[in-house]
């Protein structure tokens, strides 16, 4: 079953947190290390434990399902013609 829109706007804001912090964090460890790469590894890591925590559909993200509307009955079963059945019967003058 989908996310619900509260459950995306959380699924969002954990993303965003978790990328954020592992950018505070990356930047400060490899400026005190003095070792730009760490910097690039850690924001890499704080993306792959966003990604796990926010694109599957886990459970704290349906806890409100949306309402669909029930299904109204046809009042005219009858098939009707495609466009295209219709524009095929014309004749180009």
């Amino acid at each position: 079953s989908p996310q619900d829109y509260k459950g995306q706007k959380l699924a969002e804001q954990i993303f965003q947190g978790v990328i954020l912090i592992s950018a505070v964090i990356g930047f400060v460890y490899g400026l005190v290390i003095e070792q730009f790469g760490w910097t690039v590894y850690i924001v890499l890591a704080g993306f792959v434990v966003s990604c796990v925590l926010t694109l599957p559909p886990w459970p704290m993200y349906r806890k409100n399902p949306l309402s669909w509307q029930p299904i109204i009955p046809e009042i005219n079963p009858e098939p009707t013609q495609k466009p295209q059945e219709t524009l095929k019967k014309k004749k180009h003058k």
